[in-house]
């Protein structure tokens, strides 16, 4: 697990044994980014880490804008740990 904060924004990286996951909060509001645990399927943008799938992405940075959409921020302004920079195919 490792995280990152900036802007308000507290994201954090953790592995499941299904999934990777990168989620962000901002407020009380949540947005989540999964992947399979192998890291070559599309993006799921949840609204929590939980929640259901809102929508699917190739592209991490079509993730993070939707991502940062539902936080009501804009997407450079998300922190991404480390560990979850490779997402995306």
């Amino acid at each position: 697990m490792s995280s990152a904060e900036a802007n308000g924004i507290a994201a954090e990286y953790d592995e499941t044994d299904a999934e990777r996951l990168l989620t962000f909060e901002r407020d009380g509001a949540t947005a989540a980014v999964a992947q399979n645990r192998e890291g070559y399927a599309m993006l799921k943008v949840r609204p929590t880490p939980d929640g259901d799938e809102l929508e699917r992405y190739y592209g991490f940075d079509m993730a993070l804008d939707h991502a940062a959409e539902l936080l009501g921020v804009a997407a450079h302004d998300l922190p991404v740990p480390e560990d979850a920079e490779d997402m995306g195919m």
